[in-house]
């Protein structure tokens, strides 16, 4: 997906027989998935959903199960226009992606090549050499300088290059 477009949200398995599927929401609130309007797969087609509880909605045009179980994973974006804009020392995780990543000292660790959330809690995965995954949390990330387009790491232990092997 382009820059232009905010991952919102991702379709489940389908939900009975008559074409309604689970969704899971990266709103803040479920509802946020529906709130700004149609939104986008990663093919560019339209999709319009109803929500009919937290987590199931109903997609317009889809009636059955089949055509319900096609849609399973598929990722659901939103124009970045559409969003309102954050409030300050907010941002959206998009946001984060090309920012320079730096440790305390100020030595590079690379720049933040993508943010994924597999259930679990965010967490960076930055360039490298060599490539990192450090959670998204105050910890491992106290500084997000969105006017800078930087970001302070700490990188916990086990993120860091080398091991436990390598001290004996």
């Amino acid at each position: 997906m382009g820059a232009g477009m905010i991952l919102l949200g991702e379709i489940g398995r389908p939900h009975g027989v008559r074409g309604l599927v689970r969704v899971r929401s990266f709103a803040a609130a479920p509802e946020g998935l529906t709130a700004y309007g149609p939104l986008v797969d990663e093919a560019g087609r339209t999709l319009v959903l109803t929500l009919v509880a937290a987590d199931l909605a109903r997609v317009e045009g889809i009636t059955d199960r089949d055509a319900a179980a096609r849609l399973t994973g598929t990722k659901l974006y939103v124009p970045r226009e559409a969003l309102p804009p954050p409030e300050e020392e907010e941002f959206y995780l998009a946001d984060l992606q090309g920012m320079a990543a730096v440790t305390e000292a100020g030595d590079s660790l690379g720049e933040v090549r993508a943010v994924e959330d597999h259930g679990g809690g965010a967490f960076l995965v930055l360039s490298g050499p060599p490539e990192r995954l450090i959670p998204f949390t105050r910890a491992a990330v106290p500084v997000v300088d969105v006017a800078a387009r930087r970001l302070v790491i700490v990188p916990p232990a086990e993120s860091v290059a080398g091991g436990a092997e390598d001290a004996a």
